[in-house]
């Protein structure tokens, strides 16, 4: 696995504060009653929607990219599933934990603290799949992430996203009773300045030569620890998008 780091030049589209209040979470993030709960139950739906859209014979032999991997669920996911997986997070304590399940459980996965602004420059084309899933609403400027996602794109290849919609709804749910009611994630993991709506996601999917194939709900029940795909958009929702042929 690579010891690359995002290097000195490496464009700053983070907060700091983002990354330090996730990287804090490193030792429990493999715990599915620990802080990231909700990301253990919403991983097989992920894994599933990229999997059913990836290619006709599945996840296996194809090089994913998993953007924001944090400390590796989706990655680790991917990999099982038989893809060829590189995993980038710029919290090296995220990365770290990735790398230690990976030894753990045998299963390989490509960790670096890595931009990817910076890994498209060093790899344009270079993946057939790339999932940037809960990473857009926390950073500064989600469209580049976006650019640079198809940038790396092999012509063909899919872009899967998932995020929160800005409405009502994901304020009361996402953050009033997530955080502060039911407690299931820490106070502060949201702000909902930051959310996306799907109308704003699929602009920044166009600008970056991207079509836009679908976008689904992602209902999570917290009571029951269950989730699943929804018709319904309004709090989480995850979005397909392929890179044009040529």
């Amino acid at each position: 696995m690579s010891e690359q780091t995002a290097g000195a030049g490496a464009p700053r589209n983070y907060h700091q504060a983002e990354l330090d209040k996730f990287a804090a979470l490193a030792t429990r993030w493999w715990d599915p009653e620990g802080p990231q709960r909700a990301l253990h139950v919403l991983n097989p739906v992920r894994l599933d929607y990229v999997r059913q859209r990836v290619a006709p014979a599945g996840l296996a032999g194809q090089r994913v990219l998993d953007v924001g991997c944090g400390g590796g669920l989706l990655s680790e996911a991917l990999a099982r599933a038989g893809a060829q997986v590189t995993a980038i997070d710029l919290a090296p304590e995220l990365v770290k934990a990735g790398r230690l399940h990976s030894l753990e459980s045998g299963v390989q996965v490509d960790y670096q603290v890595k931009a990817v602004e910076t890994l498209a420059a060093e790899r344009p084309g270079g993946f057939d799949a790339i999932t940037c899933m809960e990473m857009l609403e926390h950073v500064p400027d989600p469209g580049a992430i976006v650019a640079a996602c198809a940038t790396l794109l092999r012509p063909g290849g899919r872009l899967f996203l998932s995020t929160l919609n800005r409405t009502p709804a994901a304020f009361a749910l996402a953050i009033v009773g997530a955080e502060y009611v039911a407690r299931l994630l820490p106070k502060g993991t949201h702000r909902y300045a930051d959310f996306i709506r799907p109308s704003e996601l699929a602009a920044w999917l166009r600008e970056a030569g991207l079509q836009v194939e679908d976008v689904s709900g992602l209902f999570y029940d917290p009571l029951r620890q269950r989730a699943s795909l929804s018709r319904r958009t309004d709090v989480n929702y995850l979005a397909c998008a392929v890179k044009a042929e040529g």
